[in-house]
């Protein structure tokens, strides 16, 4: 019996929405300060304009040390999003919802809807670093089948 091997990067999507399935019907949600959802709307804001000018390497210092270390460098994280997170580098709708904690997690929730015309909620894990700032530790896209565009 011969095994298929799957990339890595391939598998984090799928074991993150079951790890976020899991955070969301097991954890109670608290609301994050004004200023902190506002860090993190700054943040991920910076990273889709980077996305839509195709700045990669831009776009890559949005994200935490831990997705740096997983990608390596911008041009793989480059592949990973254009690959799987199309809806977040190139939505034709993106809407900030109410940040939040996921199960220990600042959360900010965005309503995306993908070229694809598919609507979705992007979560996006934060992260705040030792300087005080943040970074994007990992983003997870659920289709939302109940809203449309």
């Amino acid at each position: 019996m011969t095994r298929t091997a799957v990339p890595i990067p391939i598998l984090i999507p799928r074991i993150a929405a079951a790890v976020v399935a899991l955070f969301v019907l097991t954890a109670p949600a608290a609301a994050q300060t004004a200023e902190e959802a506002a860090a993190f709307r700054g943040v991920i804001s910076a990273q889709v304009d980077a996305f839509r000018a195709d700045a990669w390497d831009r776009a890559f210092s949005y994200a935490s040390p831990s997705i740096h270390a997983l990608f390596g460098s911008s041009e793989q994280f480059r592949s990973m999003v254009m690959g799987d997170y199309v809806a977040v580098a190139r939505p034709q709708v993106f809407e900030f919802e109410e940040a939040t904690t996921l199960n220990g997690h600042p959360t900010q929730p965005v309503f995306v809807v993908g070229p694809d015309g598919i609507a979705r909620r992007a979560l996006y894990f934060m992260e705040q670093q030792p300087d005080g700032s943040w970074k994007i530790d990992g983003v997870v896209l659920e289709t939302l089948p109940d809203r449309t565009s």
